[in-house]
């Protein structure tokens, strides 16, 4: 009887400790349950910004700890989007502006010789028809950055039509420096061209193709041609094409090289506030050298030079 009892005892002090031990359990859970809860409420108050700390709580209940992991990847998430939102809205901020300029800069001109013309009948015939000039060109200008603006709309909303087929990226290349030919002999800069004598297949669109280059280009004639140097190269292999456009101008500074394709992203941000750009041809060569299957990337050294390269699949010989 005396085993029976000590039994007994044992029995019961041991029901006893589990029991304690899942009261104070309940108590810990219930405890870490308000602590999320009212973190939680804390940041989905109306106008309360999300909060920079985790939340952590000490718990051997896997079920709760499941429950913690679940919740900071969830703030994780919603931290990471209001800072994209906030990067979106202050990007969206800065095209709005420079859009504003850079149509405001030409259409003041636009209307300062309009009016000249307009209040001065006696002008000389000489100096009318230069104005006229001016305004062409300047209408032109406005045309070609709101066609731009919307051209970089339609590719960010995939509404862009690229048919694709079998160019030879290297007669493209020819061609595009050759319509700059007059322009960097004018400027007497040196001009590297290293292109193969065989074709350079790819399966592409050629006019955006020639857009991408001629915005390149263009870009390098603009900001870099006071190093009065330019080099076009190609190579390729069975399997990719690098086409490269370089100078020795002023240069991107690093902390600017990672934005530089950023739409509205203009060289008032980066090489010289003194010339003015659309800040749209970047933006539009990105995204039409990623619709054609490629990569686009700048190099550059502040005061040395600039390369921005161009990547893309090649095709297989016919």
């Amino acid at each position: 009887m005396a085993g029976l009892w000590w039994l007994w005892l044992l029995v019961t002090a041991a029901l006893l400790l589990l029991w304690v031990r899942e009261r104070l359990r309940g108590l810990r859970t219930r405890k870490e349950l308000a602590y999320i809860n009212g973190k939680l409420n804390a940041w989905t108050a109306p106008g309360q910004p999300l909060g920079q700390e985790r939340l952590l709580a000490v718990t051997a209940d896997p079920e709760l700890r499941e429950l913690l992991r679940s919740v900071n990847a969830l703030v994780d998430r919603a931290r990471q989007s209001a800072a994209d939102y906030a990067r979106t809205e202050q990007a969206m901020r800065r095209m709005l502006s420079n859009v504003s300029h850079d149509l405001k800069t030409p259409l003041t001109v636009i209307m300062g010789y309009a009016e000249v013309l307009d209040r001065s009948p006696e002008l000389p015939q000489e100096e009318r028809q230069r104005m006229l000039g001016q305004v062409y060109r300047k209408t032109v200008e406005v045309h070609e950055r709101i066609n731009a603006f919307f051209d970089l709309s339609r590719l960010e909303a995939d509404d862009y039509d690229l048919p694709l087929s079998r160019v030879d990226a290297c007669e493209v290349c020819r061609r595009q420096i050759l319509a700059y030919f007059d322009l960097l002999n004018e400027q007497g800069a040196r001009v590297e061209i290293n292109l193969p004598e065989e074709p350079a297949w790819m399966y592409a669109n050629e006019e955006a193709l020639s857009r991408i280059l001629d915005n390149l280009l263009s870009n390098a004639v603009r900001y870099g041609l006071d190093g009065g140097y330019l080099e076009l190269s190609l190579i390729h292999d069975d399997s990719r094409i690098t086409i490269e456009v370089a100078d020795r101008g002023q240069g991107i500074a690093h902390a600017d090289q990672a934005l530089v394709f950023e739409r509205m992203y203009t060289v008032d941000d980066s090489r010289s506030r003194s010339i003015q750009g659309s800040g749209l041809g970047l933006a539009i060569a990105k995204r039409l050298t990623e619709r054609l299957g490629g990569s686009i990337s700048v190099d550059s050294e502040p005061g040395r030079y600039t390369c921005f390269r161009l990547q893309f699949p090649s095709s297989p010989a016919k």
